[in-house]
């Protein structure tokens, strides 16, 4: 099964088992687990000139906090309902329109969107 793009990513997610969930976080965002259990790829990463991701296993209850932003993919190993809590934006000033997450905005520039 294709993972699902969601933007912008609702409060709360849910996937049935064997869906995943493929989206771009900001850092310091916490994933929460209310129910279920998945598998959770972390950004790419670099390590001298090696890029890896890092592979977690979630059950209900835990909490992941991600310390870098950047594309995850939540794969549920069983149906899976899970909180997205998002940094606090400081509120743009008055003159300047709003301005979409820094993650998406990247991705936007990369893809020409």
């Amino acid at each position: 099964m294709q993972p699902a793009t969601l933007d912008p990513l609702p409060d709360t997610v849910t996937l049935q088992a064997g869906q995943a969930l493929r989206t771009a976080l900001d850092p310091a965002t916490w994933l929460e687990v209310l129910e279920g259990r998945a598998q959770l790829v972390s950004p790419p990463s670099w390590f001298g000139d090696t890029v890896f991701t890092v592979k977690s296993l979630l059950a209900e209850g835990d909490v992941h906090r991600l310390e870098r932003g950047g594309w995850i993919e939540l794969s549920a190993l069983t149906p899976v309902r899970l909180r997205v809590h998002a940094p606090q934006q400081a509120p743009a000033p008055a003159a300047r329109p709003a301005e979409i997450r820094p993650v998406m905005r990247l991705v936007r520039l990369l893809t020409g969107t």
